[in-house]
């Protein structure tokens, strides 16, 4: 008989941070589908829900040895998938906003392979330095620009003062500009569009 099904969560995340399997198949049925559920409505895709939810269950067993859980694991898991939601987003939104760009300033034909291969280094680039940015400054930045959640949408969610989510996100693009005007850029149009994006 499997005892981990009487154990509450945090009983069964203190077996799993010792290496017990099935404490974390156990926690693994009691969340994937909920988790999957809120993936799933947020991307409109199920393939992508499926692989988000199973990258969160991977790293949580990766990282068992030195995983510290300081709220309920259901908290824990459920801002997991909002940080890969916004993130899978993020990639999105970029991408959407070039293609946008493109098509209404430069005609199809004039676009290289060299300039798509920039851009994807720009992007790359842009996504590793807002992954970089401080936590709460990284999350700011991203509802505004992903989700487009307005100042006082943010401050509400996060419950935070408008002032202290405007000190964020002119501090997230302070840094992203001050990053990207200093590559060495060789493709105009993917620096110019990135930058706009940050000015919004």
């Amino acid at each position: 008989m499997n005892d981990c099904l009487h154990l509450d969560d945090a009983a069964l995340l203190q077996r799993v941070t010792l290496g017990d399997s099935a404490a974390y198949t156990e926690i693994y049925n009691r969340y994937w589908q909920k988790l999957f559920s809120i993936a799933a409505n947020k991307l409109n895709s199920l393939a992508d829900a499926e692989e988000l939810v199973q990258d969160i269950f991977l790293e949580l067993w990766n990282r068992r040895e030195t995983l510290s859980v300081t709220s309920k694991l259901s908290s824990y898991l459920g801002a997991a998938v909002s940080y890969k939601v916004i993130n899978v987003l993020a990639k999105r939104n970029v991408q959407n906003r070039y293609n946008q760009y493109a098509a209404s300033n430069t005609p199809s034909a004039d676009f290289s392979t060299i300039q798509w291969l920039d851009f994807d280094e720009l992007k790359d680039r842009l996504a590793g330095l807002v992954a970089h940015l401080p936590e709460k400054c990284q999350l700011v930045f991203k509802l505004s620009r992903d989700e487009n959640l307005s100042h006082k949408e943010i401050a509400n969610q996060l419950a935070i003062s408008e002032k202290t989510v405007e000190a964020h996100l002119s501090k997230a693009r302070h840094i992203l500009k001050m990053n990207l005007s200093g590559a060495i850029i060789t493709a105009s149009l993917s620096i110019k569009l990135l930058l706009q994006l940050l000015s919004k």
